[in-house]
C-alpha cells in the first residue's frame, strides 16, 4: 500500500528555501535493496498514460523556454530515466536539475523494516518566479498520480 507520509526532515535541507515538498512511501518484500535499485525500478518502465503526460509536457513548455524531459533524456550525464543524479549512497539517491522557473529534487530513500524494505519517493521544489509557481499548480494533481503510479512499480518487481 502507498502511503503520503511527512518528508524526512534531513531531506528539506538538499534544496534549500524550498516551497513545496511531498514524500509517498510504500514497503516491499524486497531485500537488501539499493536505493538505486529502488529508482530503476521506479522508473524504469512508464506506464503509457504517464509518458503521454511527458509528451504533452514537453509539448507545452518546449516554447517557454523551459527544459524538456527529451532534452534531459539526451544529456551525457549520470541519470536514471531522464532524472539527473545529483548524489547517491546506497540508502538515498538525490536527482533534479535546476531550471529558470523551478528548481526540483526527486530523493528516493530505503530503509529496512522488520524482514521488507520501505521505499520512499520525496519531492522538493523551489520555485523561481511566477511560471514556476503556476507550474507547480497545474501539475501538481498530475504528479501525484505520477509518483504513486513509480512507487507501485516496487510491488510488481519484488
Amino acid at each position: 500500500m502507498i502511503s503520503a507520509v511527512q518528508p524526512a526532515g534531513d531531506t528539506l535541507g538538499i534544496l534549500a528555501g524550498a516551497q513545496f515538498s511531498d514524500a509517498f512511501a510504500i514497503t516491499t518484500h524486497a531485500t537488501a535493496l539499493t536505493a538505486r535499485e529502488a529508482t530503476e525500478r521506479m522508473v524504469g518502465r512508464s506506464p503509457r498514460w504517464v509518458e503521454i503526460l511527458m509528451r504533452l509536457r514537453d509539448m507545452i513548455v518546449a516554447p517557454l523556454g523551459l527544459k524538456t524531459a527529451t532534452a534531459a533524456r539526451d544529456a551525457d550525464v549520470d541519470k536514471v530515466g531522464f532524472f539527473p543524479v545529483l548524489s547517491e549512497t546506497p540508502q538515498r539517491m538525490v536527482l533534479g536539475f535546476n531550471d529558470s522557473h523551478l528548481d526540483f529534487r526527486v530523493v528516493i530513500d530505503v530503509a529496512p523494516v522488520d524482514t521488507d524494505q520501505r521505499v520512499t519517493a520525496t519531492t522538493i521544489v523551489l520555485m523561481h518566479n511566477w511560471v514556476g509557481w503556476t507550474y507547480i499548480t497545474i501539475i501538481k494533481p498530475f504528479h501525484r498520480m505520477v509518483v504513486r503510479s513509480m512507487l507501485k512499480q516496487m510491488q510488481h518487481t519484488a
